[in-house]
């Protein structure tokens, strides 16, 4: 096995892989797979890996796909790996950062230090942090590489709505929508959101004049699609003109990507961090630059 780094990847990221690995310069391997009657993994890798190597995994749908990640850590290790990078695009777990009711687990800090203990770095795309400051907080790695796929959802953007007003759907949403209002110069604005359950949010939009305006609902990630589909109803009530949806991570669990085109949604624009339809942003330019980086600190050490 040659000393470039080896990108290690599973057969339905394969082709995302491809992508980052061909920006970053490595050589692209995809593990074996095979599930056993009783529902067990077995992998296969390599039987040799150099010093350095990047494992490719986005956590939606993430419980097993945690323990591929213990499996191919391991056997990485064992195989000759010494530095080894997550990209996991989409990092799942995030949202339970406290014990909001007693006997919780803590989901955010235990998955965290799960993948600290395989990981020697890792990278991300607009995590969904909200009562911690820094990725490294939450994954207490070495190296814990946050992106942000707003530059480049606003240059989409300006390309389809040229004069559109970005709102996001709530209050979490603030530092991602000023970060593609900024590139462009969009006006944007706020909702004010109310989370009743799962499925149960109360929406309040922003004192700013909507009526006939080609409104952009920007935000980091997409599940049941409820609070999308209330603003947007709201927003055409008001008298806007259009409303479209622009999102770093595409869940869109059960109905909800029908859902909010049923609700008066032209087009959805979201990044390949999570794999769907509507796909319209690649972000294995700025990982595969990612990678390089972290390339050149481990080089150095």
């Amino acid at each position: 096995m040659s000393s470039t780094p080896v990108l290690l990847c599973f057969g339905d990221e394969q082709e995302n892989a491809a992508r980052i690995a061909q920006v970053a310069g490595h050589h692209l391997v995809r593990i074996d797979r095979h599930r056993f009657p009783d529902g067990e993994l077995k992998l296969r890798l390599p039987p040799t890996l150099p010093d350095h190597v990047v494992i490719l995994r986005t956590l939606n749908d993430p419980n097993e796909k945690l323990v591929e990640l213990l499996l191919t850590a391991q056997t990485a290790r064992d195989l000759g790996a010494r530095h080894l990078t997550l990209v996991a695009p989409y990092l799942g777990y995030m949202r339970q950062d406290v014990a909001f009711q007693p006997g919780e687990a803590i989901s955010q800090r235990i998955v965290g230090r799960f993948l600290a203990g395989l990981f020697d770095a890792v990278i991300t795309v607009d995590p969904h942090l909200h009562r911690v400051a820094t990725l490294q907080q939450a994954v207490p790695v070495a190296n814990a590489v946050v992106l942000s796929a707003a530059p480049l959802l606003s240059d989409l953007i300006v390309t389809q709505r040229p004069k559109a007003l970005l709102l996001g759907p709530d209050e979490e949403s603030a530092q991602w929508l000023a970060l593609a209002a900024s590139r462009h110069g969009f006006d944007y604005a706020v909702c004010r959101k109310v989370r009743r359950g799962d499925r149960a949010v109360d929406i309040a939009l922003p004192d700013i004049l909507v009526s006939g305006r080609q409104v952009v609902l920007l935000d980091d990630v997409v599940s049941t699609g409820h609070t999308l589909a209330q603003a947007t109803r709201q927003l055409l009530a008001a008298g806007a003109a259009s409303v479209d949806v622009a999102v770093t991570h595409a869940l869109f669990v059960g109905d909800a990507w029908q859902m909010i085109l049923n609700a008066g949604v032209r087009e959805v624009w979201s990044t390949d961090c999570v794999k769907h339809a509507s796909n319209a942003v690649s972000m294995s330019a700025p990982i595969g630059e990612a990678l390089i980086r972290i390339d050149a600190m481990t080089m150095t050490r």
